[in-house]
């Protein structure tokens, strides 16, 4: 007879079909049970979750405030529709345009991130009665057919051909830019320049919105510079358009602010979020409009439906997930915890000839490999890894108890926000010991000829 672990394993492969992947070279690892920053396989092997699974557990696993909160909730009222006026609702509501920039005025809630985006457009689209859309390239929205349209990087290609209206840009991704910026400014005019003219050639009074991610989250956790978010504000009031800030991995404390737009000084006219508002314990997204937009749909059809909008069970976990935050001062924690993660990557980029860059803030990092630090060279072609490169290298990090993911040539680092700071140097001297490891690698890899 086999074991338990062993069938679930064996069924995993029998009737599930994992998402991003060529179903053959699956090996999932059986999980069995979770407590804070770790889980633990079949095997009682204990990892690291140092990527909070999906950038989503920000109070790590097992909190007991949330697990009772849909305990209670589950036995006084598991459902009722979305017209129906519930507590739990309206009270998540007002936390979080409280907690919003203050600017903001109602709340529409979805089950994640992707149709919090997908209906953001919509939104859009009705109250400014334009149909363009601008996206960024480097950019991750969600996998729906309208998510996938607004996403900018290759998991939009099983989309398209797309939906007419969605115009991406590119986002200001300054290590990679083949121009010598003498400072952030100077790319900061350069950028703004650059998304401006491209306003005026695709119809000033077409566009409705310009949807970006605060900081960019899985292609690489690339931070806007100095004065960008604002030159996009300024641009957005000049022509009219709608501001809309992807806050679903950058909300809820990972920046070490509530909403990643703080650190910039700008107030969006739109906000989606997810992941964090919960942490994973039940799904639940959604769309915060400025006071305006608010006011627009008390006269005209708000014409966005889900029949699990604003789910009881998900708004309790909502509601003491914000308690959590609060209670253990999670964003202050994110804050300095996330100094100490700096000065550790800034530590290892300088011992590792296999790091080109490292970008982080609060406890929202990313680590990016590179064939050759002085022209910059990627570790693996943007899109092309025959050799499998990226995934052996994560799979090392994964054999040595180190849990994350990769895209592209950037490795994740996004731990719990209840990290210490014993466990994150631990973790951290996990990913050193690799690193050596992917140093000897590079060094037999063929490089570029200089120009």
């Amino acid at each position: 007879m086999i074991s338990k672990d062993q069938a679930t394993f064996e069924n995993d492969r029998k009737y599930i079909l994992h998402s991003w992947s060529v179903q053959s070279k699956v090996n999932p690892i059986v999980v069995n049970k979770s407590e804070g920053i770790f889980f633990w396989d079949s095997e009682n092997k204990r990892y690291f979750d140092m990527s909070s699974q999906l950038v989503n557990m920000n109070v790590g696993h097992k909190n007991p405030k949330i697990i009772q909160a849909i305990k209670d909730q589950a036995d006084r009222l598991v459902y009722i529709a979305p017209s129906f006026a519930a507590d739990v609702r309206s009270q998540l509501g007002e936390e979080v345009v409280k907690l919003a920039p203050d600017n903001m005025g109602m709340v529409f809630f979805t089950l994640g991130g992707a149709d919090a985006n997908e209906n953001a457009v919509k939104m859009a689209k009705m109250y400014t009665g334009r149909h363009k859309i601008f996206s960024r390239y480097r950019s991750y929205h969600g996998a729906t057919y309208g998510a996938a349209n607004l996403t900018g990087e290759p998991r939009r290609y099983a989309c398209e051909p797309g939906i007419p209206g969605f115009i991406k840009f590119f986002d200001p991704y300054v290590y990679r830019a083949p121009i010598p910026f003498e400072n952030e400014d100077a790319a900061c005019r350069y950028y703004i320049s650059q998304l401006r003219e491209q306003i005026l050639y695709e119809g000033r009074d077409s566009v409705a919105a310009i949807v970006m991610e605060t900081v960019t989250g899985s292609n690489g956790v690339i931070i806007p510079p100095k004065g960008y978010m604002k030159g996009v504000r300024q641009l957005c009031d000049e022509f009219g358009i709608l501001m809309v800030c992807d806050e679903v991995m950058t909300g809820w404390g990972r920046t070490g602010e509530w909403f990643a737009v703080n650190h910039f000084g700008v107030k969006p006219d739109i906000i989606t979020f997810a992941k964090g508002i919960t942490c994973g314990y039940v799904p639940l997204g959604g769309v915060i409009v400025n006071k305006k937009i608010a006011n627009y749909f008390e006269d005209h059809l708000l014409s966005c439906g889900l029949t699990y909008s604003a789910h009881p069970l998900a708004c309790a976990a909502g509601l003491a997930t914000l308690e959590v935050y609060r209670e253990s001062n999670l964003l202050e924690r994110s804050r300095t915890m996330g100094l100490l993660l700096g000065k550790l990557l800034e530590d290892i980029k300088a011992r590792h000839a296999s790091v080109g860059d490292v970008r982080y803030i609060g406890l929202f990092s990313a680590v990016e490999l590179v064939r050759d630090r002085t022209t910059r060279e990627p570790l693996v072609e943007y899109g092309i890894d025959p050799d499998r490169i990226m995934p052996g290298i994560v799979s090392k990090l994964t054999a040595r108890g180190f849990y994350t993911y990769h895209h592209e040539n950037s490795i994740i680092v996004a731990p719990p926000l209840i990290i210490t700071e014993e466990e994150l140097r631990e973790a951290m001297k996990i990913m050193d010991d690799v690193l050596c490891e992917v140093d000897g690698l590079i060094a037999n890899l063929p490089k570029k000829q200089s120009q």
